[in-house]
């Protein structure tokens, strides 16, 4: 039973943000909107299986081209998929998978095929952090075998506090997907396996991260492990999607006035840890801002909704 209860994972703290999504000015009839297709109440249905069908009927489903951010970045959503806005994608982060009250982020991207609250729905935060322009010099430098090594001895020790603390083990089992860099679109991706506790399945954490000039999208797959082969089949086409619009392009950096990031690639994918801080206020950050973590999603969610799951 555990397995079809894992939907709920922990909302990245990471989520820096802009202000509005779907920006009228700038993508004016590029964008579409639709709704499920679901069965219409009778009154006869029990109270959990009516909860569920209210809250998909008030999710707002997008395809085409959207703004994220303030002239930003576009993401040019194709009818396999749908996007969610900011404040409908904080609700099923919190309302429907149980996670912790977050900060509003770019919103979230779904395959069509599935609900946010099917048992094998998967889901892609986005979110924005604009901490300066990261540089790629490393890139092809890094012993991954070495940064993982370090990453899981910091996770050993982030455990051992939030046993302490009265919360489940955790483990970073290993790369799920070991890190890449492609130059020439300037994005980035890596995959960590995950165990929390004694759940019957681990936690997929499938990282992208598209470099810009004032610095990166996120793109998060929330995923279990045994999504793992759908997630790298999708991968290429979600990457596709996004990308940062003129006068944010990684190649329009100018060094004279645009500020750089004090880490590189491998910073990046460390999780960004500064020298002047403890190690277990170290674990935290990278907890907080790159890792999901399970909680039980809400009980009228174990009833897997019938009927059509796709976009009208």
């Amino acid at each position: 039973m555990k397995s079809n209860l894992l939907k709920a994972f922990l909302f990245s703290a990471a989520c820096l943000l802009s202000n509005g999504v779907l920006s009228e000015d700038a993508v004016e009839n590029t964008y579409t909107e639709s709704a499920f297709v679901l069965p219409e109440l009778t009154g006869d249905e029990s109270e959990g299986y009516r909860q569920q069908i209210e809250f998909l009927s008030s999710l707002t489903l997008y395809t085409g081209k959207i703004e994220l951010g303030a002239g930003l970045a576009t993401l040019d959503v194709p009818e396999n998929y749908y996007y969610l806005n900011p404040e409908d994608s904080k609700r099923v982060l919190e309302d429907a998978w149980g996670n912790p009250l977050g900060e509003l982020g770019l919103g979230m991207l779904f395959p069509a095929q599935y609900t946010p609250i099917d048992n094998a729905a998967w889901g892609v935060e986005l979110a924005y952090s604009e901490e300066g322009f990261v540089s790629d010099e490393d890139a092809g430098e890094i012993d991954y075998q070495e940064l993982l090594e370090g990453l899981q001895a910091d996770t050993r020790k982030e455990s051992k506090y939030r046993v302490e603390q009265g919360y489940d083990t955790l483990e970073l089992v290993g790369w799920a997907e070991a890190p890449y860099y492609d130059a020439i679109t300037h994005k980035l991706y890596w995959a960590k396996e995950i165990r929390f506790g004694d759940m019957d399945v681990n936690t997929l954490n499938y990282n992208v991260r598209i470099l810009g000039r004032k610095g990166y999208l996120l793109m998060n797959f929330i995923a279990n492990i045994d999504q793992l082969q759908e997630i790298n089949m999708a991968r290429d086409e979600v990457l596709g999607m996004a990308n940062f619009n003129d006068g944010n392009l990684y190649s329009q950096f100018d060094p004279d006035i645009d500020t750089v990031a004090a880490y590189g690639i491998g910073g990046l994918i460390a999780g960004k840890v500064l020298a002047k801080t403890g190690m277990i206020a170290m674990a935290l950050l990278a907890l907080k801002k790159f890792w999901f973590v399970l909680f039980l999603p809400l009980l009228w969610l174990k009833k897997r909704l019938f009927g059509s799951k796709s976009a009208s």
